[in-house]
């Protein structure tokens, strides 16, 4: 199955994310803390604390701040305590946005989300609008390096749903969200450590964005991005190098 070109676009948001350390700490911090305050501090029995936990390994995290979120999380500090919010919306010409949130004060993050739309030649949908142009998914990325023959064997093997060749011979594996760490101990097992790993929201139609438009689109992305209660921000735009 052929999908767009995505793997400079991609290793582009992740250097990005990588620069904003700091940024990318405090999100994930916030993560463990509700992990563990969800499903318990144990990661082991906790697929979404273990997956939490692994990130922050990756950007370096050192391990006295992880032990602290997760004794936030199941009551050992006193901390903010944080729900999860989602909102919707649209950017450029109609393109589709998922903005997940966490936060202590629901008034602010609202305002603050709904300033970004405005501001950026977008605006708010309603709860719903445009999930259903996204697939909830587990998403591993691969380099066009990688040896397909094996990728195909051992993620299908694992209970993969799909194995995606993208026009840009980058692979992208994708499975059932609950079945994501069963699938990434298979992957890595195997030797096949994904450059992007993630439960994610997929799109399943893309709109592809160039020149004048593509800067606006990104603009938009940006400045969800920056927010201090956002978590996540997913879109069907493409924005084109």
């Amino acid at each position: 199955m052929a999908g767009h070109s995505k793997w400079a676009n991609i290793k582009h948001k992740k250097a990005a994310a990588d620069a904003k350390r700091g940024k990318v700490w405090t999100r994930l911090i916030k993560e463990i803390t509700v992990a563990a305050r969800l499903g318990g501090g144990d990661a082991d029995s906790n697929p979404r604390l273990r997956l939490a936990v692994e990130k922050a390994a990756d950007a370096n995290m050192p391990k006295d701040n992880v032990k602290r979120a997760i004794d936030r999380g199941v009551g050992g500090l006193d901390g903010a305590n944080y729900e999860e919010i989602r909102y919707e919306g649209y950017g450029i010409n109609g393109a589709a946005v998922i903005v997940d949130t966490m936060t202590d004060n629901r008034v602010r993050t609202v305002a603050e989300v709904r300033h970004a739309f405005s501001k950026f030649g977008g605006n708010m949908g309603t709860d719903g609008s445009v999930a259903f142009l996204f697939t909830h998914c587990g998403q591993f990325l691969y380099s066009p390096e990688t040896p397909e023959d094996k990728l195909m064997e051992v993620a299908l093997d694992a209970g993969a749903d799909d194995v995606i060749t993208n026009d840009d011979g980058s692979f992208e594996v994708i499975c059932p969200p609950n079945d994501f760490q069963a699938v990434k101990e298979k992957l890595e097992a195997a030797g096949l450590k994904a450059e992007v790993a993630e439960v994610t929201m997929k799109p399943q139609t893309e709109v592809i964005f160039t020149g004048d438009d593509a800067v606006k689109m990104q603009k938009l992305l940006d400045a969800l991005e920056n927010l201090d209660d956002v978590q996540d921000v997913f879109t069907n735009a493409v924005i084109e190098e």
